[in-house]
């Protein structure tokens, strides 16, 4: 816990968030002059709790459009709060689409982003004739049939560590495209159609361009080979075009053991 040193001078402490967000109004996660973004709304209400300028460092930044249910975030402080200070009291301060659901105080090696050892995403297809108003900005509508079991044995071809520049964005800026995937699931509930990945790390919109990938073969365009070879091409115009954001979520980071972060499984329940 923070406290006061004999000279009387603060000590400073770290403090891990985990933040859920729709992110249909905002610019993405990252700030941007004169625009919205979740890191600047964030950062502003943490200040208003903290009573001086606080940064935030975060697990993985998300794009316009995408949503949480599992980033991470940590910031240095040495106000002196509770822990219903730094979650309900700073969603006082933010709106409704953004909410932060536990806290931890940390170890000060920790690291949102560089401690992580894997992120997790889900996709989400509503796959139906009829598109759906209640969930229009949250789930990608497809109206023509998806074959979800030949989208799955596809996206096996995707598993282990590749060197992934079919699927990174021109505007990338990673050093390498070489990633490790540990798990890459396509399955069908009724008219959904949801698709879970977890990596080491991602490319910029790599989850997106392999989803768009995926539905080539989903609707029968391409046989599910055409995966490995894309790998093989390290080319992203052979690939499939990028998937919209408004059906990507963020849904879990993990983290060593040692720091001994919250298992919260708040999950999109009405498709699972």
């Amino acid at each position: 816990m923070l406290y006061y040193l004999e000279n009387g001078i603060k000590q400073m402490k770290k403090i891990a968030l985990g933040v859920e967000y729709d992110g249909t109004f905002y610019h993405g996660w990252q700030f941007q002059k004169n625009t919205s973004s979740i890191q600047e709304e964030l950062e502003q209400a943490l200040s208003i709790i903290a009573d001086h300028q606080i940064s935030i460092v975060c697990a993985g930044r998300t794009d316009a459009g995408v949503h949480s249910f599992g980033q991470v975030i940590h910031f240095n402080t040495t106000a002196i709060r509770n822990n219903t200070s730094w979650t309900i009291g700073v969603n006082s301060y933010l709106s409704k689409y953004i909410s932060v659901i536990w806290m931890k105080e940390v170890l000060p090696v920790f690291h949102a982003r560089y401690s992580a050892l894997s992120r997790s995403y889900r996709y989400i297809i509503y796959n139906y004739c009829v598109r759906t108003p209640i969930f229009h900005n949250r789930v990608h509508h497809i109206y023509k049939k998806l074959n979800a079991k030949k989208m799955h044995v596809a996206a096996q071809y995707l598993l282990g560590e590749h060197d992934f520049a079919s699927f990174r964005a021109t505007h990338c800026q990673s050093r390498s495209s070489w990633r490790k995937i540990f798990q890459l699931n396509v399955k069908r509930k009724r008219n959904w159609i949801i698709i879970d990945i977890t990596a080491n790390s991602f490319l910029y919109h790599m989850v997106r361009n392999i989803v768009g990938t995926l539905i080539e073969v989903g609707s029968l365009k391409k046989k599910d080979i055409w995966m490995q070879e894309l790998l093989f091409k390290k080319n992203r115009s052979d690939a499939g075009v990028t998937a919209p954001a408004k059906g990507l979520y963020l849904m879990h980071v993990e983290y060593p053991l040692k720091f001994g972060l919250p298992k919260v499984a708040r999950r999109p329940d009405f498709i699972i």
